[in-house]
């Protein structure tokens, strides 16, 4: 059951705690444009949700207790404690994380750009005015469909 398992219900509450992170951290770099608020955010997120396996010694001599945590907690107790192989290797899958999580959030990015979101210059009126008070137009323009051949 869910709630006698501690090891899953520590999983799942850290899910939701780097959830609220997420959410909030993209929610606070409203001020950024998208291009870089997205890969920013799933960097973070790359970072917060890569696993990897840990082993710590126990009291009595010869035992120990092997397990899963998030990478980025696993590479901060072993900067702590000094482990440069565990540090190493962590840090590395840290990094790993970053990167897909950058190429994730691009992808996104360009995923979520409008198919007419290219910069096309007018011909008939190329500084964007219609002419007759020197303003921008308030009615909608025709839409004109490309001529080819």
């Amino acid at each position: 059951m869910l709630t006698t398992d501690s090891m899953s219900l520590l999983w799942l509450t850290y899910l939701g705690l780097s959830l609220v992170i997420l959410v909030t951290g993209y929610l606070g770099l409203a001020f950024l444009p998208r291009v870089l608020r997205l890969p920013l955010t799933w960097a973070v997120a790359g970072i917060l949700w890569v696993p990897t396996r840990f082993r710590l010694p126990l009291v009595e001599e010869g035992e120990f207790y092997t397990g899963m945590a998030p990478a980025v907690v696993v590479a901060a107790v072993a900067f702590l404690e000094r482990n440069g192989s565990v540090l190493m290797s962590s840090a590395l899958l840290v990094a790993a994380g970053a990167g897909l999580g950058i190429a994730l959030g691009l992808l996104q990015w360009r995923m979520l750009l409008p198919a007419g979101d290219y910069t096309h210059i007018d011909d008939d009126n190329s500084n964007g005015r219609d002419g007759r008070d020197g303003g921008k137009s308030r009615e909608p323009r025709e839409r004109r469909e490309p001529m080819i051949g």
